[in-house]
């Protein structure tokens, strides 16, 4: 039996009617069925200016309340999934942000991905270069999805249903390196 980590699922889009909260809350119950404990962090609620800080965040001279907060949160978790849709062959500008103001706190980490869209292939390229650079280690299981017929939670989780069975691997992964 796995023993339950701590991890945080990062619904990183912010567009209205974005598909990642649904996304993300379904992959939290899939998690939980595995006994890792998942929180989500929703990062159109998240007070992250786009990049406040004078120095490089490699620095960890955090001068702004939100960015230590942001560090704070970050560094409560063992490890994240990030949840997004394919943005013109990348990832959410919100995402990006929120990788790039701090750096300590995503280094060493196990991350996965849940990836909605029509040409996930090129937004899992762009977003495992940022991954790399941060030296945060890319679990093998991922999960990559065509984007649901609309937000709404039931049609979300039926166009993911069919990828549940990559969960209990992903569980598995973050339970050897957390």
């Amino acid at each position: 039996m796995f023993v339950t980590k701590k991890i945080a699922i990062i619904s990183g889009s912010n567009r209205p009617g974005r598909v990642a909260p649904a996304a993300s809350a379904w992959l939290q119950q899939q998690l939980a069925t595995a006994h890792v404990a998942a929180d989500i962090i929703d990062l159109a609620q998240v007070n992250l200016p786009f990049l406040p800080e004078a120095e490089p965040p490699a620095e960890g001279h955090y001068t702004h309340a939100s960015t230590r907060n942001f560090a704070h949160l970050i560094d409560q978790y063992a490890g994240f999934v990030l949840v997004f849709g394919q943005y013109n062959w990348g990832y959410p500008a919100v995402l990006k942000n929120a990788l790039d103001t701090v750096y300590a706190e995503w280094r060493g980490k196990p991350v996965a991905t849940l990836i909605y869209g029509n040409h996930t292939m090129q937004a899992d390229i762009a977003i495992r270069l940022v991954i790399n650079g941060l030296r945060m280690r890319q679990l093998a299981t991922n999960i990559a999805t065509p984007v649901p017929a609309s937000n709404d939670a039931t049609t979300v989780a039926a166009t993911l249903d069919p990828f549940a069975e990559l969960v209990p691997p992903m569980a598995a992964e973050f339970a050897a390196l957390i």
